[in-house]
């Protein structure tokens, strides 16, 4: 009975301490298209889903609690065309972006990926099949 009805993923809430900041990284770095934008709600289209950004803290009917410092909450996989792998480590690495690995092939998963941080300290991967 699980997953019954579920026929896609809708969106992907990442938690932001530096809501600002973490806004221009998605818009200015990663070049998603801005959907919504609000202080306290952005929305990028990626594809099918969306990527949404909203301030930690108390939200609606809960709280969220406090990030662990240096730890990320989330990691984003995005799926590019395998030459671009190397276009993007060095557009990276050129915007400052801190890099967690550069590109590298990883049998098991039988692609090339690379992998780098956002604002929030999120793992953010691009990958490609090899």
């Amino acid at each position: 009975m699980v997953a019954v009805g579920i026929n896609d993923l809708d969106h992907t809430i990442p938690l932001c301490s530096r809501i600002e900041e973490t806004r221009a990284f998605y818009r200015d770095v990663m070049g998603f298209a801005v959907e919504l934008d609000t202080p306290t709600w952005v929305s990028f289209r990626v594809g099918s889903s969306l990527l949404t950004l909203r301030p930690r803290g108390p939200w609606a009917a809960w709280h969220d609690g406090a990030a662990v410092p240096d730890a990320a909450s989330v990691q984003l996989a995005f799926r590019v065309a395998p030459p671009a792998i190397d276009a993007w480590h060095a557009e990276l690495v050129a915007k400052g972006v801190p890099i967690v690995r550069p590109p590298i092939e990883i049998a098991s998963c039988r692609h090339r990926a690379m992998f780098f941080r956002d604002p929030e300290d999120n793992v953010i991967e691009r990958h490609a099949g090899i």
